[in-house]
């Protein structure tokens, strides 16, 4: 302690030179040695305390850790490739299917429509044949209803002829000679 003022006292002396004091217990043993021997002692209770091991098994911990995870994540890009591969085979072959569908639907559509214009042309066809069938029948049934028509008018004219020039006098005659007749026909 005496040394310490001895050495500030000189250093006041001189107007603040460039010297320095070193604090030191009995002359031996000073700052720098203390600083030493606490990081020895320091050192000393790390090692007693296996704190290196506890970081090295910490961080062997860890390691494991990150490798199981690195392992997990190279299993899971394999089957994620592995899906990958089996979707874009699923994708091929879809488009194939598709391609294939459209191609047959193409086909069937196409014997549509080649059905289509054989049963329209085969329906105009009957349809022709069924308006000509009505209008044979309309004909024959106005022919039939002139004829009925000319015979009832000539039925008609007939009977007022007959009845304008035959008298009671003519049909007794006309009845005697058919009774005539008549013997002569049932023998």
């Amino acid at each position: 302690m005496v040394e310490l003022i001895y050495l500030l006292s000189e250093a006041a002396a001189e107007g603040h030179g460039e010297v320095h004091a070193t604090p030191s217990n009995f002359g031996v043993v000073d700052a720098t040695v203390w600083v030493s021997i606490a990081m020895l002692i320091l050192i000393a209770i790390v090692l007693w305390k296996k704190v290196p091991a506890l970081i090295g098994a910490s961080l062997d911990k860890r390691i494991a850790e990150i490798k199981g995870e690195l392992d997990e994540a190279k299993a899971l890009r394999v089957e994620a490739e592995k899906l990958r591969t089996e979707y874009e085979g699923k994708l091929a072959s879809a488009a194939a299917e598709a391609e294939d569908m459209k191609a047959r639907a193409e086909e069937e559509a196409a014997h549509i429509i080649e059905d289509a214009k054989t049963n329209a042309a085969g329906l105009v066809a009957r349809r022709k044949q069924m308006a000509e069938d009505k209008i044979a029948a309309a004909e024959r049934s106005a022919l039939a209803d002139i004829r009925a028509t000319a015979a009832n008018a000539a039925t008609g004219a007939a009977a007022a002829l007959i009845a304008a020039k035959h008298d009671a006098a003519a049909d007794k005659g006309l009845v005697d000679s058919t009774i005539a007749d008549l013997g002569g026909k049932l023998n």
